[in-house]
């Protein structure tokens, strides 16, 4: 077997330890691939990290990952990543709030950590498959030659939402093990069947490098010093109270205000420059039209036709005869029907995408949509198929 012929039926797991990339390990391992296990160390646990047991990335997790990939005969290994996650994704965390948004960390962690770094890593092993535990699927397209990021075949675990940044390099080299299992039992069973110390593993739910969930104590904490107190008002500028600093507040929130007020009040917007929280009711909190930036384009109906594109690695446009493939776009003006979710939990909603100039979207739904966030990711759909994404940019207010 040659050296490429080799690379190619090897591949790094990224280890979490829990219970779905142990399971996605395995099912490698039984494809034939020669398999080597990896967890990525993205901070210092006494500094930020606690042992919890609704998280990913703790001590206890690289244990229950060197135990999963020694009882599968894999050779494992645990690689520092903390400064890169530092910069890349805790960094940024603190710089969304402090600008007025709610950022989503796990699409920053999978897009600079585990199909960066890591990938980097996986040459460096002579490696050509990455493979996670996420619930998506790959296919390729031979009309558009383009990869295409599909949806679990398990609609209430699907994790395209946190790919879309996935570019078509990374998603030809990225297998999701998991994608075709229809339910989460399942996995868990074939966890007991190998014997998994994670078997009945809870899933991670909150962001692993926050203590108790508390977002505003942990910045606080990371950048030394407390944000000053304000007003809360209402939509015509009557003073309600007083907030505790605009970083712990966050578009559609109720809970916490600390207000006694005669009916529900939302957070419905942040005004920076005058340090104050706006207040509405429920019904102030539908908008119908965002703006969303730094788009990733994976596919999008149209693709496998010719078609002018703007190159992003040269800036030029171009036209392509054989189809749009590489990092490329739909030239500015395309419109686009979709679904889109602009939140991770959100259902999703149709709409009307008209591509912008510099390869974003203005996005219209056909209804309003509860507390569009500044800083939360908008990604696109065509069926199962995941046109792309971006980052929520402008949010009209009415």
């Amino acid at each position: 077997m040659s050296e490429k012929e080799h690379a190619e039926k090897r591949a790094l797991i990224a280890m979490s330890g829990g219970v779905d990339s142990s399971v996605a390990a395995a099912l490698m391992l039984k494809m034939g691939y020669e398999c080597i296990g990896v967890t990525m160390k993205l901070y210092s646990n006494e500094d930020i990290g606690v042992c919890r047991t609704h998280t990913c990335c703790s001590l206890d997790d690289v244990e229950d990952a060197r135990a999963v990939a020694g009882r599968l005969g894999m050779r494992y290994y645990v690689f520092n990543f903390a400064d890169d996650f530092q910069a890349k994704v805790i960094d940024k965390f603190i710089r969304t709030y402090e600008e007025g948004g709610t950022p989503n960390p796990c699409i920053d962690c999978n897009r600079y950590m585990k199909f960066d770094k890591l990938y980097d890593r996986a040459r460096e092993l002579s490696c050509d498959t990455i493979v996670t535990g996420h619930y998506a699927r790959t296919h390729y397209d031979e009309k558009s030659g383009r990869w295409q990021l599909l949806r679990s075949e398990n609609p209430a675990k699907d994790q395209t939402y946190v790919l879309y940044a996935m570019t078509q390099d990374q998603l030809a080299h990225t297998v999701f093990p998991l994608g075709s299992y229809r339910d989460k039992e399942q996995v868990r069973q074939t966890a007991e069947e190998y014997g998994f110390v994670n078997a009945q593993k809870p899933d991670s739910q909150d962001i692993c490098f926050v203590q108790n969930g508390d977002y505003g104590d942990f910045i606080e904490r990371q950048i030394g010093h407390t944000y000053p107190h304000g007003r809360f008002v209402d939509e015509d500028g009557r003073v309600l109270g007083e907030h505790k600093g605009l970083i712990r507040y966050t578009i559609g929130q109720r809970k916490g205000l600390g207000l006694a007020l005669p009916h529900p009040m939302y957070v419905k917007a942040k005004d920076m420059e005058k340090n104050e929280v706006i207040l509405s009711e429920n019904s102030g909190l539908y908008s119908s039209r965002l703006e969303a930036g730094d788009f990733n384009w994976i596919w999008w109906p149209g693709a496998e036709k010719t078609c002018h594109f703007e190159d992003i690695e040269s800036g030029t446009e171009q036209q392509d005869a054989g189809g749009c493939a590489g990092q490329r776009r739909p030239a500015p003006g395309t419109v686009l029907r979709a679904t889109a979710k602009p939140r991770y939990r959100a259902v999703e909603a149709a709409g009307t995408a008209v591509v912008l100039d510099d390869g974003g979207v203005s996005f219209t739904f056909d209804e309003p949509q509860r507390a569009l966030t500044l800083g939360q990711a908008l990604v696109l759909y065509d069926g199962e198929r995941v046109i792309g994404g971006g980052t929520i940019t402008r949010v009209p207010r009415t």
